[in-house]
């Protein structure tokens, strides 16, 4: 049996600008992805049959909703291996087993993030040799944020997410990650923002913020993080305004609902901020969880 291990990095939008809807349902999305050191793991057994079959040990407390992940079909990183063996044109049969660290319906991307290490780790143990632009393909059909994924650091997304060019970033930045106890449905909060937004503006990128970005300066970032969908989570979950004043409050340079939420991240001056900003945010209102972590980094990568 082979068998390897792969990094599942989180993803925060550090700028998301949602435009109108398009005639295949999703919205034309402009977008500057960041890749966190807060991770999964996925790993990746081959089979002497032609089954797939997925595992989920998450670090959450035992009746969370957040253990609630796919274990069949329509999990992301099945959809992602059977995929990849039909156009690779083989039968043979994996075993997932994933560790969750990443917030479930969170808006950070974990399954997205699995099924980017999915692909990674089935197309070593298959010995296929696919190259990250050929994974990267098949990504862009398993969802918005799969291909930013694999290739991790920082990006721009356009289209409806998944078309990332490289952007060129400085030093690193610390952030905390304020957990929800219950998770937010993404495509409730894309039709929440549909009605507070009926006629949305073209997405665009601030040129602060990547300004910002080539010159690592984080007081400007934090002045220039931006989520369209962040109204809308708010509309659906209006404690999470305070959340983010908590952290403001005790000393965050910014504080921004990810994606479409319900978790909330804040972008650190320096790690020193770190202790404070902890214990606050564990005072918020439906706070599980606070986290410590850093970006950009790498895409999903083998590591054992």
């Amino acid at each position: 049996m082979t068998s390897t291990v792969v990094r599942a990095p989180a993803k925060i939008n550090l700028g998301l600008s949602v435009g109108p809807l398009r005639d295949d349902g999703f919205h034309e999305l402009a977008t500057v992805y960041m890749a966190l050191d807060l991770h999964d793991t996925v790993r990746v057994s081959s089979r002497d049959d032609d089954q797939v079959t997925v595992t989920v040990q998450a670090d959450v407390q035992e009746g969370d909703e957040a253990v609630a992940v796919p274990l069949g079909p329509d999990n992301l990183a099945v959809r992602a291996v059977e995929l990849l063996r039909t156009a690779a044109g083989i039968t043979d049969g994996v075993d997932l087993a994933i560790r969750k660290v990443i917030p479930v319906a969170g808006g950070m991307a974990g399954g997205s993030s699995d099924a980017a290490a999915a692909l990674v780790g089935a197309n070593h143990v298959w010995g296929l040799g696919w190259d990250r632009e050929a994974l990267a393909d098949l990504a862009a059909e398993l969802g918005s944020d799969v291909p930013f994924l694999l290739h991790g650091g920082v990006g721009i997304g356009t289209g409806r997410g998944e078309k990332i060019s490289p952007v060129l970033s400085r030093g690193r930045y610390g952030f905390i990650v304020a957990v929800a106890s219950e998770g937010l449905s993404t495509p409730s909060v894309y039709a929440e923002f549909d009605r507070l937004e009926p006629e949305p503006e073209p997405p665009r990128i601030a040129p602060e913020l990547m300004a910002a970005l080539r010159g690592h300066d984080t007081e400007r970032l934090g002045e220039h993080l931006a989520n369209d969908l962040e109204a809308a989570a708010l509309s659906l979950r209006p404690e999470l305004d305070r959340v983010l004043q908590i952290g403001v409050d005790a000393g965050a340079l910014a504080g921004i609902v990810s994606g479409s939420g319900p978790t909330c991240v804040f972008l650190l001056e320096d790690d020193g901020d770190a202790a404070l900003l902890t214990t606050a945010l564990w005072a918020a209102p439906g706070c599980a969880d606070v986290i410590h972590t850093h970006g950009p980094a790498a895409g999903a990568r083998i590591v054992s």
